[in-house]
């Protein structure tokens, strides 16, 4: 079996978040030149709300492994890693490894907090340098962990590579449901399902008057119900929220708080845009036409792409829910 073809007749898209079509990354890593390279699925997890890959580890572990194996027949000469959230360290590493066997697959513990998950960052801690991104261009399929040609996926992308390997992959995708729900959880469905089916289909669509944040966790958009019928894109989060009982600033007050424990210093649009947004909300003043110069250059300019997306929730909360 051809997986990289594979890949790009199932339209296999990354599960990170960026979703980067799969089979182009991983043709960029084989066809790069050099004498050795590297794989890394990536399973620090770090986004608020998100518990997809714990779960895809917990039940399917097989498949996962079964997928990083895929990656190390279709790139000659490479090796692998598989990069763990500390707790996933633990909890999994045992089960990894009766999965691993002979393979060249080692288990690292992740450093540093959510920007610990960043493809760059990763690269950094496996040379065990300061957990910090790099710029980019290059990107690590050119340039990755000790200057190497390195493929980083997801856990659920190398679980889709294992399920097509295996001809059992249906098109699935997994999504972490919290928030206000009556069953929150992780659920398989196809991975075509706009919001509204996933909380229909679960039984988690709220009689009360609500709203959403989907996609990428923390970062992700505030939906209103009229605007349901979207795909789930990033990470496959759906988060609801009860917006009799919801304090729109306690909210954004989770969200700055995780951003600014988890930004790593390194560039001033973040650190400050981030910051000053956080002293806004503290003094319940939302200067609309600041916050906006704030949002332009958190996505212009930021380094890395939490700064790059890390607006997105204040801008669509404040916009549709506060107003």
């Amino acid at each position: 079996m051809d997986i990289i073809k594979e890949l790009k007749k199932h339209n296999v898209l990354g599960r990170s978040g960026s979703c980067f079509p799969a089979h182009l990354k991983w043709q960029q890593v084989k066809s790069a030149k050099a004498a050795k390279k590297y794989i890394i699925c990536n399973g620090s997890e770090g986004e608020l709300k998100s518990f997809k890959d714990e779960y895809i580890l917990e039940n399917y572990s097989e498949y996962v492994v079964e997928g990083i194996k895929q990656a190390l027949k279709a790139i000659p000469n490479s090796s692998a890693f598989i990069y763990l959230k500390k707790d996933y360290y633990k909890k999994f590493k045992k089960r990894l490894k009766k999965h691993i066997k002979s393979s060249p697959i080692k288990l690292v513990k992740k450093r540093g907090g959510y920007l610990g998950g960043e493809e760059t960052v990763i690269c950094e801690v496996l040379e065990d340098r300061r957990p910090e991104p790099r710029i980019k261009p290059p990107y690590p399929s050119y340039y990755g962990a000790f200057g190497l040609p390195t493929l980083v996926n997801n856990v659920e992308t190398f679980y889709v590579a294992g399920k097509i390997a295996k001809k059992e992959y249906e098109n699935e995708k997994f999504f972490s449901v919290s928030g206000d729900v009556k069953n929150k959880g992780v659920f398989k469905l196809d991975k075509c399902s706009t919001v509204k089916q996933i909380l229909k289909q679960t039984d988690n669509y709220p009689v009360f008057d609500f709203f959403v944040q989907s996609g990428g966790g923390a970062m992700g958009e505030i939906l209103l119900p009229r605007e349901l019928n979207k795909q789930v894109e990033g990470i496959g989060c759906v988060v609801v929220f009860d917006k009799e009982k919801t304090d729109p600033f306690k909210l954004m007050k989770e969200w700055t708080f995780f951003f600014l424990q988890g930004n790593c210093d390194k560039c001033t649009p973040c650190r400050e845009g981030i910051y000053r947004i956080d002293e806004m909300i503290n003094k319940n003043n939302l200067d609309k036409k600041t916050l906006d110069d704030i949002y332009f250059v958190l996505e212009k300019t930021s380094f890395c792409p939490l700064g790059k997306n890390a607006y997105k929730p204040f801008k669509t909360l404040i916009k549709k829910v506060i107003k």
